[in-house]
């Protein structure tokens, strides 16, 4: 699953103007990119905290928050990009910020 390139398709609202991507070279750096998303939305929404702290389920809520959220991940196999739901980022995520704690 390493180095896939991963496109992630977001729609922050029902606005169809919110409607935008982020590409990466791999899952992992994905996963990384979702996490990062949600910090800054956190320090944007408390800007006195210096440390902002959260869990999983913060993390999904903000996933299951955005209008819309998918992912395009390239399967060389195939020379095509495999469609993935919300569902499997936020599988995703979990796996990748478990092996991060670890």
């Amino acid at each position: 699953m390493a180095n896939r390139h991963t496109i992630i398709l977001m729609q922050t609202s029902q606005n169809r103007a919110t409607r935008t991507f982020m590409d990466y070279d791999s899952i992992t750096q994905a996963m990384d990119g979702i996490c990062g998303l949600y910090e800054r939305k956190l320090k944007e929404l408390n800007p006195a905290i210096r440390n902002i702290t959260y869990d999983i389920a913060d993390l999904y809520n903000f996933i299951d928050g955005l209008a819309d959220m998918s992912a395009l991940v390239y399967d060389h196999s195939i020379r095509a990009y495999l469609p993935y739901d919300r569902q499997w980022i936020k599988q995703r995520t979990f796996q990748h910020l478990k092996k991060l704690a670890r």
